[in-house]
């Protein structure tokens, strides 16, 4: 018998990996001059509170988002706020910029360069949604600026530098890499943070975060400190970002979003098999905002939306974002899963800023269309499926439960504890408006759509609900 030889292991040679810059002098020297402190005073009355930067309740980063305050009390009379932080020019004619809780409050702010001199700055605009903010100062001469970079060509592992003012002290650099991209830490509806190990303390907030270019990849805006200081994670806006809104800012003094009119939930594991859909991807939408730029039927209740103007949404948060970024009043193609099949659909967005009105004046979801016949008399025994006893959505029903007219689909009477409707919150009062994306009127709907959803093999039903005022979610229901 011939042995045939075997194959020689190899040997894993490791990556020669560099050790990072020798020296970032060269690179500081060409960029301190753009770097400036920016300090602010703010009047206030004994009874008033301190100013404080305003974050989500609840955030886990509530401790660590305040900036370095310094209160001076008068006896009996006015006392004078006040804040540093730290901020960069973009523009040689003298545009500014800083974060929005710098400057949040000031009656006066003072900007103050690298060689010593200091200018008054006028605010341009703010937006609390990134916690930017534009300043504008009058220079005797052009000053130094720094150019805006990439922000999504950073990869994990490249080196950053950061400039600021921490503590109140000038012209601070450090150094690091980013640590992670595209953070969530509760502090606004996009938030997209880049993750550094370049130390950031109280006082850099609003400060550059530079590639080895010499670009501002982002705006340093946060840390995480049981003591105070640098603990090695700080968050920086990313460019890809903020540069759209330091560009409006500019143009306009104010943010000019897109606005889809749309609510929005995840599509889970459940919602996608319950829909076909072979990945959790995309972002489910839960209703139609009346008066809306989508209240036309264009997007619908129940679609997931899976693209939006050329950028795949991965996740639910990803949504807002895009649309933000797209201009108001341009028509942009959107791709949703409807029904199991991959459509696309042509919408042209209004202004988030006009829907955040409307939201104030309490405009409503619409209902979805159903072009079923009007509602059916009660059986005579209440049916119970997946653990709800149903029934019919009838006048008393409705007026009972003081249900809006706009409502249709059939009522939820009880829900036996421990069953699967129980385990997803479903309760006594609920309204199934749909079952599989398929609008149903009466309990035998209900128990028709159930049961050919088991002959389809399917684990989960998508079911719609509503409550009395028409406010619309997806839950998925076990399927027993």
């Amino acid at each position: 018998m011939q042995v045939q030889p075997q194959p020689r292991a190899q040997a894993v040679v490791p990556l020669k990996v560099p050790q990072g810059p020798q020296s970032v002098a060269d690179l500081a020297e060409k960029l301190l001059d753009a770097v400036v402190n920016i300090s602010t005073s703010q009047n206030v009355k004994p009874d008033d509170q301190t100013p404080a930067p305003e974050i989500p309740e609840g955030s886990p980063f509530q401790d660590f988002f305040d900036e370095f305050f310094k209160g001076q009390q008068g006896e009996g009379g006015p006392r004078t706020v006040n804040s540093l932080g730290s901020g960069f020019v973009i523009d040689p004619a003298g545009f500014i910029v800083t974060n929005n809780h710098v400057i949040e409050g000031a009656d006066d702010i003072e900007v103050n360069f690298a060689n010593g001199s200091k200018l008054k700055a006028k605010l341009m605009g703010i937006d609390n949604k990134t916690d930017l903010a534009l300043l504008k100062v009058d220079p005797t001469a052009p000053l130094v600026a720094v150019p805006l970079g990439d922000s999504t060509k950073m990869r994990i592992g490249d080196w950053v530098m950061a400039i600021g003012n921490p503590f109140g002290l000038g012209g601070s650099v450090t150094v690091g890499i980013i640590s992670a991209r595209g953070r969530n830490i509760n502090a606004g509806p996009y938030d997209n943070f880049i993750q550094t190990d370049a130390a950031i303390n109280r006082g850099n907030s609003g400060g550059p975060l530079f590639n080895m270019k010499g670009e501002v990849i982002g705006i340093n805006t946060a840390i995480i400190s049981p003591s105070g200081g640098s603990i090695g994670i700080g968050f920086s806006v990313p460019t890809e970002l903020a540069a759209n809104v330091i560009q409006q800012l500019k143009e306009f003094g104010e943010t000019r979003r897109g606005w889809l009119g749309v609510r929005i939930q995840p599509v889970t594991d459940d919602i996608a098999e319950s829909l076909g859909m072979k990945d959790a991807k995309g972002a489910l939408v839960a209703g139609v905002i009346k008066g809306g730029p989508v209240d036309n039927g264009v997007i619908k209740t129940g679609d997931v939306i899976i693209r939006f103007a050329g950028k795949d949404v991965h996740e639910m948060r990803d949504l807002p974002r895009v649309v933000a970024e797209s201009p108001v009043g341009q028509a942009v193609d959107v791709v949703v899963i409807r029904e199991g099949k991959e459509i696309t659909v042509k919408v042209t967005l209004g202004r988030l800023e006009d829907g955040e009105k409307l939201a104030q004046t309490g405009a409503e979801t619409s209902p979805p269309k159903d072009d079923k016949a009007p509602e059916q008399k009660a059986e005579n025994k209440a049916p119970v499926v997946l653990g709800m006893t149903l029934g019919a959505l009838d006048a008393a029903t409705r007026k009972d439960l003081g249900v809006a007219e706009s409502v249709k689909g059939v009522v939820v009477t009880a829900v036996e504890p421990s069953s699967a409707a129980a385990e997803r919150r479903i309760q006594a009062g609920d309204i199934i408006v749909e079952i599989g994306q398929e609008a149903v009127s009466s309990p035998d709907d209900v128990a028709k759509r159930i049961a050919t959803l088991k002959s389809q093999d399917r684990r989960n039903a998508l079911l719609m609900l509503a409550d009395k005022t028409g406010a619309l979610r997806f839950v998925t229901v076990r399927i027993e």
